[in-house]
């Protein structure tokens, strides 16, 4: 699936060129549904379990499919925008699709939105990139020295060496073009995920798990009421995180297939095959939220960790070297999808343990073989080229700011020379002197603030509540409403108007009681003391 190139096209001599006169685009509906499935299975996936703990069964399973359904409807909505008029020019970013219908304003709070909420994410999967680098020494740890030894690791120096990794990356030119690190981001998007369910599965099968209840956490056992009250409103915002990826969206739509006949139809073919993409892959991850939020707190209960696969939940349920394996196995692709994405316990003898290990590792080798094998035969060797967004969260904002410069300065060398290296093995490479600095400040910005803010729920609950309402909700329906011209006051437009309310008040008390989560880690911490 090729991303839009209007300059490769023109290099090109017309030829294989777009109805827009952009690169042909080779984006079909199975690509874009897999894009859609491994853009939502994310980091968001393991703070699940955790979430649904803090509002049980009932509401914990009721919003999370609540929030499928929304964000299904809302995004046919964003699919029917992509072109205006209807059959008009094609728009390839979501400020274009809301210049294109709104205007005015509302197209700067796109992008404010969308861009804040981009820095927020790669902040976000750098501290989830120490944590999981932090569970891989400790597993280490507890392997040499047993369960019982004191296990203690500093976070700081693993963000700082994550945050060095991610200033070289961020240097290479054309970044989002490597199309190999699609298939390394898929298949350690299911891979992780995929082993975290079927270790939850084989501590279910050993007998020992935690306390459920119908409402979650008890008020006096558990947690205190404001607890009860703040942690469910951070969990909605944890479960509106996960399904963040509108701001993706219109960007994948994008590099979809024209296969348009104006003798045939009037209505352009992409958003037809989004609508369908966006049911299979929403439906799709949604199944797979509920199996692993579900199981999980099946699992552990009332006292079902942050981050499933890094809280060292399971080695408290299980004693098995395999399964510590298979747990820091799926941490290390945890890893290595937040790098692409910013860019032995003594067995047990007891028959229940070896059920738990053979359920453990055949449930999470079938997990592992089955998605990991339908993610290559999506790709394939044609793996997408997406130039926005999908492979690494931090491009866009530096194409932004990089363009911005580029077009306010023109004549300036230090924004526009491009510098030729040769670096050993490597050959020659270009440096731009602005890129350099410009790239390497930001990685510092978001590591510095991760190190300061390393609350990994609450980080998560906060960009999902503040992403959520204005991406996935509000400008969909507002530019729905100007395209088909629903009249003031109907009961279409009181719907809409309803849910765009609702979702809004949702949103606030997430964005509130994960600023209250933030606000009571702070007072426990000390920056740059803290040892896990």
């Amino acid at each position: 699936m090729k991303s839009f190139d209007t300059s490769s096209a023109v290099e090109s001599g017309g030829k294989n060129v777009d109805d827009d006169g952009g690169e042909k685009r080779t984006g079909t509906l199975m690509t874009a549904s897999a894009h859609i499935i491994t853009t939502v299975i994310g980091s968001g996936v393991l703070s699940l379990a955790w979430a649904i703990a803090q509002l049980g069964w009932v509401a914990g399973t009721v919003l999370l499919v609540s929030f499928a359904v929304i964000v299904n409807y809302t995004s046919r909505m964003l699919a029917d925008c992509y072109r205006s008029p209807d059959a008009g020019r094609r728009n390839n970013t979501y400020m274009d699709v809301v210049r294109a219908y709104l205007g005015g304003r509302k197209v700067q709070l796109c992008g404010l939105a969308q861009y804040g909420s981009l820095v927020g994410t790669s902040i976000g999967y750098t501290i989830t990139a120490s944590i999981s680098l932090v569970a891989i020494g400790k597993a280490n740890c507890f392997h040499d020295k047993g369960h019982g030894a004191k296990c203690l690791v500093s976070n700081y120096p693993l963000m700082a060496a994550f945050g060095i990794v991610q200033i070289v990356l961020s240097q290479i030119p054309n970044f989002h073009k490597l199309s190999f690190l699609s298939i390394i981001a898929t298949l350690m998007s299911f891979s992780y995920a995929s082993i975290g369910t079927g270790l939850a599965l084989a501590a279910l099968a050993s007998g020992k798990v935690g306390k459920t209840g119908l409402t979650g956490t008890v008020v006096g056992v558990d947690v205190t009421e404001s607890d009860k009250l703040w942690k469910s409103f951070q969990a909605a915002g944890n479960i509106a995180f996960s399904y963040a990826y509108s701001i993706v969206f219109v960007e994948i739509q994008a590099c979809i297939l024209s296969t348009r006949d104006d003798t045939l139809s009037s209505s352009p073919p992409e958003n037809i095959v989004m609508k369908k993409a966006n049911l299979a892959g929403v439906s799709i991850a949604t199944a797979f939220y509920i199996l692993c939020g579900c199981i999980g707190y099946a699992t552990f209960g009332n006292q079902a960790p942050g981050d499933l696969l890094t809280d060292f939940g399971f080695m408290n349920l299980t004693g098995s070297s395999i399964l510590l394996m298979l747990a820091s196995l799926s941490t290390l692709s945890e890893l290595i999808r937040l790098l692409i994405r910013y860019t032995e316990f003594k067995p047990t003898r007891e028959y229940s343990h070896e059920k738990a290990n053979l359920a453990g590792v055949s449930i999470a080798t079938a997990f592992y073989i089955l998605c990991g094998c339908i993610g290559y035969a999506t790709f394939g060797n044609q793996a997408p080229e997406t130039s926005l967004l999908t492979l690494v969260f931090a491009q866009p904002i530096f194409q932004f700011v990089e363009k911005k410069c580029n077009k306010a300065w023109p004549e300036s060398n230090f924004i526009t020379k491009e510098h030729s290296m040769d670096i050993p093995l490597l050959g020659k490479c270009r440096v731009n002197l602005f890129r350099l600095v410009w790239r390497t400040t930001y990685v510092i910005f978001s590591t510095v603030v991760a190190m300061i803010f390393p609350f990994f729920n609450a980080i998560l609950g906060l960009i999902g509540a503040v992403a959520f309402w204005p991406l996935t909700v509000y400008f969909p329906v507002e530019m729905h409403i100007s395209q088909k011209k629903v009249k003031k006051y109907t009961m279409r437009w009181i719907g809409l108007k309803l849910l765009v309310l609702v979702c809004f008040i949702v949103s606030l008390l997430a964005a509130i009681g994960s600023i209250v989560g933030l606000i009571s880690s702070v007072k426990a911490y000390k920056p740059f003391h803290n040892l896990y």
